[in-house]
């Protein structure tokens, strides 16, 4: 690989991947972020780590001659890693326009590009959202699509996008990789995520509860069909996340004869409720946890966990942290980042 181009670099899972290339290939890595939901910082944590500086485009790419100036510049890109996408589901119900605007414009510039460019590998972040409401547990990539909120179905609109973008220009390789629940933090302490609003996510809520960011953790409902009623997912240790973009290039790389568009889920194949959640923090980090029950929260689903099997064959991926590492790392970062890290 010559030079990987990572959009979202400064975002939570973006920053991790850009550390696991730079740590183990042997490829230049640049950046595209104009830090609309992230932070300057990342770059130097990420330096802070891999003795490293990032070079970082702060463009919104939605703007396609801006992503075509960034590509005449970096002609010789060799794969583009898309991260950059709005994600929150609460705020897609609220602002669907904004999530569909953001999101499948700034795919399609990428793409655009990806063509015009002759890029070989892409590899586009998927979720899991995109399955919806599951009957039948765990899914697989074979599983229906039927996406429940505006951002889910963005990624199920975006995979299609891929599918057909790889089909109609064959000389791209592509992969579609649909996460999990991303948690926790490099395990040097040094990095994580950094919520730039009141975070909606699980463990950055618990964490900032536990420091007394936040007043409370709301359990949002414990009437789920559930073995405790509160929500199941697969939450995976971000750095497995961020190796498993990795290894997919590496795949593609290897595998120069595979034509159109792969598929592979990303979770750690089990489900874990929010209070086994809350229950694995308390046993960590020594902390009670100041929580409630509230109610449902719109565009949540009950239970959701993947079969993985497909990445473990293909890829070689298997995922190494525990439960334990995700919420000790997580609790780490939020020290560090109290103590001005």
């Amino acid at each position: 690989m010559k030079k990987i181009l990572v959009t979202g670099g400064a975002g939570y899972i973006g920053s991790h991947t850009i550390i696991e290339l730079v740590e183990n290939t042997g490829a230049e890595v640049i950046s595209a972020d104009n830090y609309s939901n992230s932070t300057p910082k990342t770059f130097a944590r990420i330096k802070s780590i891999t003795e490293k500086a990032m070079k970082n485009y702060s463009i919104n790419l939605c703007d396609a001659n801006a992503v075509k100036t960034m590509f005449e510049e970096n002609t010789d890109i060799d794969g583009v890693i898309h991260f950059a996408a709005f994600k929150s589901v609460p705020e897609s119900m609220e602002n669907p326009l904004l999530y569909y605007h953001n999101n499948i414009e700034s795919l399609v510039n990428i793409l655009q590009v990806v063509k015009d460019y002759k890029i070989p590998n892409f590899i586009f972040s998927s979720s899991c959202s995109v399955y919806g409401n599951i009957n039948e547990l765990p899914v697989n990539e074979e599983t229906p699509l039927h996406a429940i909120s505006p951002y889910g179905y963005t990624k199920q609109v975006g995979e299609q996008i891929v599918k057909d973008f790889a089909n109609a220009n064959p000389s791209v390789k592509s992969v579609l990789l649909r996460y999990f629940n991303p948690v926790g933090a490099h395990l040097s302490g040094k990095i994580g995520e950094v919520p730039m609003q009141r975070p909606g996510n699980l463990v950055p809520v618990i964490t900032q509860t536990a420091i007394g960011k936040i007043k409370e953790t709301v359990v949002h409902g414990n009437d789920y069909t559930t073995r405790d009623g509160t929500c199941i997912r697969d939450y995976v240790h971000v750095s497995d996340i961020a190796r498993a973009h990795v290894e997919a290039l590496n795949w593609l790389e290897k595998n120069k004869d595979i034509a159109g568009c792969s598929v592979f889920n990303l979770g750690t194949g089990s489900g874990v409720s929010v209070m086994e959640m809350i229950n694995a923090f308390e046993k960590v980090s020594g902390q009670k946890l100041n929580y409630r029950i509230g109610s449902r929260r719109e565009g949540d689903v009950g239970a959701i966990y993947s079969d993985n099997t497909l990445a473990r064959k293909t890829l070689g991926w298997i995922p190494k942290y525990t439960l334990e590492d995700m919420m000790l790392s997580a609790w780490k970062w939020e020290l560090n980042m109290k103590e001005g890290a």
